[in-house]
């Protein structure tokens, strides 16, 4: 897991851990700061959306699709 960085993340009352490349933390952080939100409630409406995806990877997907022009 080179370059990735690990958070704890609480969703539904459950902690779990998010293993995600800085720019991706960093494209998460500022889409949370734009939308008025918390990190944590952005990764948990990603969370809520993301079906069967693994969670990394939803995030991973958000990120990209929001930096599209």
């Amino acid at each position: 897991m080179a370059g990735l960085k690990k958070r704890s993340v609480n969703l539904a009352g459950h902690a779990t851990s998010l293993a995600l490349e800085p720019e991706f933390w960093a494209a998460l952080e500022r889409a949370a700061t734009d939308e008025a939100s918390s990190l944590a409630g952005l990764i948990q409406r990603i969370d809520s959306a993301r079906g069967e995806r693994p969670l990394a990877s939803a995030c991973r997907v958000f990120a990209l699709e929001r930096a599209r022009p």
